[in-house]
C-alpha cells in the first residue's frame, strides 16, 4: 500500500536536549515549538513484494549509514504497530525538503513526522495525531511536535503513552510572522544530544527548565507574544551554553549569526519594535515578530548580510493524494 503525507519543520521554544533512552528518544524533559510554513517534508511511501529491499531516499540521494538507521527505526515501529499483512515486505520511501537541511532549520523534525504519517496510513495503522508521534519520536523527539502541529509540546516520559506531542491552545499564529535569516553552517544535532549530559551546565538547565515549561505554556494560553518569544530567546542562550560547554565543545554560532541577534535587539531597544531571536541547534536565526513589522523587520535582517524568508505557523502533518513515485 502506498501512502503520502507533508508536515512541517519545527523551530525550538522551549528546547529539549539530550535523551535518557537514545534507541526510543525519550528526552529528558518537555520541549514546546512551533511549526513553520510554507516550509514542508513530502514524503511517500510504500510497502510492496516487489521491493528487494528496504530503500529510503531524501532529495533524490539514497540513504546510507546512520542516516538510514534513523529511518529504519521509524518504518520499524510502525511495523511494529500494525497487523497488516503487507507490512512484511519491504519498503520504499522517497522524501523531498522544500527548504535547506542541515542548517538549524528543524528538517529532521518534518523528515521524520511526514514519514511517520505516512507509514501509519500504508500500514493501517488507525491512530490518532499523538499516538503517530511516537513513530516520528523514534526517529528525532522533535519530530513528535511536527506530527501535531502548531504550538506543541512533547512530554516525557519512559514509554509511548506519556512520552507523546499534544497541541498546546493559543491564537498566536494569528499575528506571528517570523523572518528566518540563513546561515548556511553545517551542523550534527544528534552528536550534541549523545553528549548533553556531559556538560557541566546540563544539571543546571534541568534545575530551571520545568518552570521554563510552565511559564511558556501559561504565555501561550493567555496569547502573550512578548513573553512568549522573551522566553524562547533565553532558551536558545540556555541550549547555547550547555553545547559549547560539552566535551566537543560545540560552537554553532557564525558572525552572521551574532550580527543578527545584535540587530533584533537594537530594534527591540531602540524602535520598541516586537522582536525576537531564537536559534536551535545551528548557526541559522529565527526572528519573531508581529505582521505589523514584519516587512520593516526583514529588510533590517537582510541588511547583516543574510538571505532571508518570512513564514508563519504551520498545521499538523497531514495526508496528500499526489504521490512521488
Amino acid at each position: 500500500m502506498k501512502a503520502t503525507a507533508m508536515a512541517h519543520p519545527i523551530q525550538g521554544l522551549i528546547k529539549y536536549h539530550g535523551m535518557r533512552d537514545e534507541i526510543e528518544r525519550l528526552p529528558y524533559h518537555d520541549s514546546i515549538s512551533l511549526c513553520t510554513a510554507p516550509s514542508h517534508t513530502r514524503t511517500t511511501v510504500e510497502f510492496s513484494m516487489d521491493y528487494d529491499d528496504d530503500t529510503f531516499v531524501v532529495d533524490g540521494e539514497e540513504l546510507e549509514g546512520r542516516a538510514a538507521e534513523r529511518v529504519e527505526a521509524v518504518v520499524e515501529k510502525a511495523r511494529s504497530m500494525s497487523d497488516a499483512a503487507h507490512t512484511v515486505y519491504p519498503v520504499r520511501l522517497e522524501s523531498e525538503n522544500s527548504f535547506p537541511s542541515n542548517v538549524g532549520l528543524g528538517s529532521s523534525s518534518s523528515g521524520f513526522a511526514a514519514a511517520a504519517v505516512a507509514l501509519a496510513e500504508a500500514a493501517d495503522l488507525e491512530c490518532s495525531l499523538p499516538e503517530i508521534s511516537t513513530i516520528a519520536r523514534v526517529g528525532s523527539a522533535s519530530a513528535a511536535r511536527a506530527v501535531t502541529g502548531a504550538f506543541s509540546q512533547l512530554y516525557t516520559g519512559l514509554n509511548d503513552e506519556d512520552c507523546r506531542s499534544r497541541r498546546v491552545p493559543t491564537n498566536l499564529h494569528e499575528d506571528l510572522k517570523i523572518i528566518v535569516g540563513l546561515v548556511p553552517y553545517h551542523k550534527e544535532t544528534e552528536d550534541a544530544h549523545r553528549e548533553a549530559a556531559d556538560s557541566h551546565m546540563f544539571q543546571a538547565r534541568n534545575a530551571h527548565i520545568h518552570e521554563q515549561i510552565a511559564e511558556m505554556r501559561d504565555a501561550l494560553r493567555s496569547d502573550d507574544f512578548e513573553r512568549t518569544f522573551e522566553l524562547a530567546e533565553h532558551d536558545s542562550l540556555s541550549l547555547a551554553a550547555t553545547t559549547m560547554t560539552g566535551p566537543s565543545a560545540w560552537l554553532y554560532w557564525q558572525p552572521a549569526t551574532l550580527a543578527i541577534f545584535n540587530r533584533v535587539r537594537e530594534l527591540r531597544e531602540e524602535e520598541d519594535i516586537p522582536v525576537y531571536f531564537s536559534t536551535d541547534t545551528g548557526a541559522t536565526v529565527y526572528v519573531n515578530t508581529t505582521d505589523e513589522h514584519a516587512e520593516y523587520v526583514e529588510e533590517e535582517i537582510a541588511d547583516c548580510g543574510v538571505s532571508t524568508t518570512v513564514w508563519e505557523v504551520g498545521g499538523p502533518a497531514k495526508l496528500l493524494d499526489d504521490h512521488l513515485f
